[in-house]
């Protein structure tokens, strides 16, 4: 069996859980395939890596991840935090099911009050308009960095492998800035929903601490892509970083935080639903998951 056709016989993919005085549902935009790991996780040798993926009883040629996107319902509010690939199938078939997630949970986009996006790149912002250039969350404000809306929809400063996430960021966000408002670092953008800067991803890139009654949650969009490579080396090199080195420095503070302070975190590129802690661990970090905690019918 194909990964294609695996994909389309699994279960409806969407996970609640209660969260504070309200609930999260995970909903999945679908598997997204990197490809050759080597060529995507850099700054070690191919040996390196392959011996950590094996390690981890992981596959040696094609890296896949999660897409992650947390329906977030406190303090009054139903908050979407990104919004996955949309129509684009550039990084494989079985990406852009976000809106089939939604309905196979008994929700629907008119409920969205806010879509909160970590950043501008395209498995993020691919799925907030339809082919028609109209919102697929019609009620929803629209919450992004000046900085990524700016450098992703003007395109000047960035390098031409980027261009078609460019493109992406021009046919999403351009036509709804009428709507879309900036946060800035440590801001509380919605209720219990405060912006943590974490550069270089994107320079304009953000991590979520997300609270309710006695509950802390740290979205971390895509702080770190992978639970293993990423978390093990932290200084390891991301093909798709706008600045790799600001990116780790990132990676490693932030981690470090939420390590000291215990606080579970959920990344939208990690094994189905990505919630978890991290502890640090020799010269990195490890990621522990959490059970799913399935709600009483």
């Amino acid at each position: 069996m194909s990964f294609d056709e695996a994909h389309r016989t699994k279960l409806p993919y969407f996970y609640p859980f209660k969260f504070g005085d309200g609930q999260i549902t995970v909903l999945s935009d679908g598997p997204l395939e990197l490809g050759d790991p080597s060529e995507n996780f850099l700054g070690v040798t191919p040996k390196t890596v392959g011996e950590m993926l094996e390690r981890s009883f992981l596959p040696l040629d094609n890296v896949v991840l999660e897409q992650n996107v947390p329906l977030v319902e406190i303090n009054g509010k139903t908050i979407l935090f990104d919004t996955g690939m949309g129509t684009s199938k550039a990084f494989g078939p079985t990406t852009g099911r976000l809106l089939t997630s939604m309905h196979e949970a008994g929700r629907s986009p008119d409920e969205v009050d806010a879509v909160v996006l970590s950043h501008a790149h395209i498995d993020h912002t691919g799925g907030l308009c339809n082919e028609a250039g109209e919102l697929n969350f019609p009620n929803a404000e629209i919450y992004i960095s000046e900085s990524d809306f700016n450098d992703w929809t003007d395109g000047s400063t960035l390098d031409s492998v980027f261009k078609f996430q460019v493109e992406n960021a021009r046919q999403n966000l351009l036509p709804h800035k009428d709507r879309t408002f900036f946060f800035r670092d440590g801001q509380e953008i919605l209720p219990g929903v405060q912006a943590l800067h974490a550069p270089g991803h994107t320079l304009g890139h953000h991590c979520f601490m997300i609270e309710s009654g006695n509950d802390r949650l740290c979205f971390l969009g895509d702080l770190t892509h992978h639970h293993v490579l990423l978390m093990e080396r932290p200084w390891m090199e991301f093909k798709y970083d706008t600045d790799p080195t600001l990116s780790a420095r990132s990676r490693t503070r932030v981690l470090d935080m939420l390590a000291t302070d215990r606080i579970q975190v959920m990344s939208y590129h990690f094994a189905w639903p990505g919630t978890g802690h991290v502890a640090r661990e020799g010269d990195g970090f490890r990621y522990f998951q959490s059970p799913m905690r399935l709600l009483a019918h």
